[in-house]
């Protein structure tokens, strides 16, 4: 990552002193690589909490494996600290769902509560929890912990989890969980010889079995798959992917249409959403997104992080594009050994040459800017403690996907779970990306579900008035908070779902 040389602090941060800041990591880290996990020192090092009792508090997803990861392995940093030096520390943990995890955090931080001291945010929440200073800037934190400054994975990790505004360098986020879309197949189905042999006489060519297979197929050459596999009289289909209103599920699986065959959200320099969103080749993304439902199985409309899972694990999908965080759901011990996690599929616009960039998933860690000195501290410890690279392995072991280079890069990484390979993949820079850290995400999320929800489901019926609507919205809400320059033109008055 760039270095950062800005380490002014937010209007409105209560930022400790330097000697907070610092933390543990300036305690040397050498010492520790390749000691056993705990009990790796011989005596403590001094500490300003040695001998208090600390309660901390985090809050994080329902339901969402990562989150509940990064908690479970809080008590290795209690017996770190501990040892090393001499505090105790405890954790509570409070979750919602992720539709409703921002209005808890949001609800308790604007009365500068210490309720929740790190957040598990989602990555799209940055820009709506720095600017009115909720959460710590931690240029000066990284400044004062060498620890902490560490070479990413890619650039996406940074713009993604760490950085708002976008294309700034100030850094709000470091990453607790990456995570990207990868493609999860059948692999007991793909090879059957019985299904092999038919695949080649219907269509004269060999189903994929390999990583390579599939990091080369395009969405045309995958239909083929995904028709082949779609045996309704079987209860058997070919393909699932998000079509839920909840959230950003539609969005997210849209998006890997939209941007792959071309297309942008809008112009981030300048907020323009009108005459970027709503394009011809957008609609046209839009119409073929809806199509792909003719391999889904019934009630695809509904489909979201967890009905995916369903329909997968149950038998019922040959294929589905899911979040490589919830691997660990998708490859029950029923499934194991008989699953492959590959890219997902190149998307070719009429014209152009495939291309593959689809929807960055995952969350960072920030931490409360209204936390006393004593939890200020402990936040920071446990953040050294966490992009320790013994941290990181442990994290990955346990389905966990830690972002940070040097993790990633060891030779045994792409073993440790079936999705690490496509992970890593889809990680690199201009595979995938992220959308919107503004602050009024979560108002141009709700129009944009709105509108991709009627077109799928049959109540609008024309893709084009579909985009209009949700770019003169947006427009609206960009322009009323002063990110965008220009108000709607006068057509938005007559678009409607």
């Amino acid at each position: 990552m760039t270095r950062s040389t800005d380490m002014r602090t937010g209007s409105g941060l209560l930022v400790p002193r330097r000697t907070l800041l610092k933390g543990g990591a300036a305690l040397g880290l050498s010492t520790v690589l390749g000691a056993p996990f705990i009990n790796r020192l011989s005596a403590q090092e001094s500490h300003p909490l040695a001998g208090q009792s600390i309660e901390m508090n985090i809050l994080g997803i329902a339901g969402w494996v990562p989150s509940s990861l990064g908690v479970k392995m809080s008590p290795l940093f209690a017996e770190y600290v501990k040892e090393r030096y001499g505090y105790d520390v405890s954790f509570n943990f409070q979750e919602a769902p992720f539709a409703d995890l921002f209005q808890k955090a949001a609800t308790s931080l604007v009365t500068r509560s210490q309720e929740f001291n790190i957040i598990i945010s989602d990555s799209q929440w940055l820009g709506a929890l720095a600017q009115p200073g909720w959460i710590l800037k931690l240029n000066d934190v990284i400044a004062q912990n060498p620890a902490l400054d560490i070479e990413w994975y890619s650039k996406t990790v940074v713009d993604t989890y760490m950085t708002y505004p976008d294309g700034s360098q100030d850094i709000w986020g470091l990453p607790q969980e990456g995570d990207v879309e990868a493609l999860f197949v059948r692999k007991d189905w793909l090879e059957d010889p019985q299904e092999r042999e038919a695949f080649k006489a219907k269509y004269d060519v060999e189903l994929p079995s390999t990583f390579e297979d599939f990091e080369n197929l395009t969405m045309d050459e995958f239909e083929k798959i995904a028709d082949f596999f779609t045996r309704p009289d079987e209860q058997r289909w070919g393909f699932a992917q998000q079509y839920s209103r909840v959230y950003d599920f539609a969005t997210c699986a849209f998006n890997n249409f939209l941007w792959s065959r071309g297309g942008e959200l809008w112009n981030p320099e300048t907020g323009q959403v009108e005459g970027v969103l709503n394009t011809p080749e957008n609609a046209a993304s839009l119409e073929e997104y809806k199509r792909w439902l003719k391999y889904c199985p019934p009630g695809a409309t509904n489909i979201g992080i967890a009905e995916g899972i369903d329909v997968f694990t149950q038998g019922k999908v040959f294929a589905t594009i899911q979040w490589a965080a919830v691997g660990p759901a998708m490859i029950t011990e029923e499934l194991q050994g008989k699953v492959l996690v590959v890219p997902p599929p190149k998307h070719q616009a009429p014209g152009a040459e495939p291309k593959r960039i689809y929807s960055m998933g995952g969350q960072p860690w920030v931490i409360n800017a209204f936390n006393d000195e004593q939890k200020m501290r402990v936040a920071i410890d446990f953040m050294n403690w966490w992009y320790q690279p013994e941290t990181a392995l442990e994290f990955a072991k346990r389905g966990g996907n830690p972002c940070d280079k040097a993790t990633l890069s060891r030779d045994d990484f792409n073993d440790i779970n079936p999705w690490n390979r496509t992970y890593k993949f889809m990680l690199e820079d201009g595979r995938s990306q992220d959308f919107w850290h503004d602050p009024k995400y979560s108002e141009m999320l709700s129009v944009q579900q709105e509108g991709y929800s009627s077109f799928v489901t049959g109540q609008s019926t024309d893709a084009q008035a579909v985009m209009d609507y949700i770019a003169c919205a947006q427009q609206q809400i960009l322009y009323d908070s002063g990110t965008a320059t220009e108000a709607p033109s006068d057509s938005c008055a007559m678009t409607s779902l």
